[in-house]
């Protein structure tokens, strides 16, 4: 991870350890995602270096990285927040779950540093992310990517 990578995760991180230590009395049910946050980013990352995946993947993995990165996103994280991480974790997810139907799973599974299983976690964010960012975004974000 180069200079700046490390510093944008370790910001994540940051970032995502005193939102959660903020709202401890507060229910949020994207909680849990926003927590993945950092470990998603992590993940792009790894597998953009990775021999074993596509140089077509790799591209739009960066892209993806890229995505998280930029202060100008469809929920910029300066106005929201950690929340504003939620259409990051929607992209990381689509992007991840395009390369799981190219590559062998376990090559995913082998860079993933989350606690839960990063399969599931694809699915159960995709199957939220209308719910969770809005399916008209949702739909500007699958169109981008």
């Amino acid at each position: 991870m180069n200079e700046r990578q490390s510093d944008f995760y370790k910001k994540i991180r940051k970032d995502v350890k005193h939102w959660l230590n903020d709202n401890l009395d507060r229910e949020n049910k994207w909680g849990d995602y926003i927590l993945a946050a950092p470990d998603l980013f992590h993940l792009l990352y790894k597998l953009s270096v990775d021999k074993n995946v596509p140089a077509n993947k790799k591209m739009k993995l960066i892209a993806g990285i890229a995505y998280f990165i930029s202060p100008i996103d469809l929920l910029p994280e300066a106005f929201l927040g950690p929340v504003g991480y939620l259409d990051d974790i929607a992209v990381a997810a689509y992007l991840l779950n395009d390369l799981i139907n190219e590559i062998d799973p376990q090559i995913v599974r082998n860079h993933w540093a989350g606690e839960s299983d990063i399969l599931d976690l694809i699915k159960t964010i995709l199957a939220n992310a209308d719910n969770m960012i809005g399916s008209k975004l949702w739909k500007k974000i699958r169109k981008r990517f």
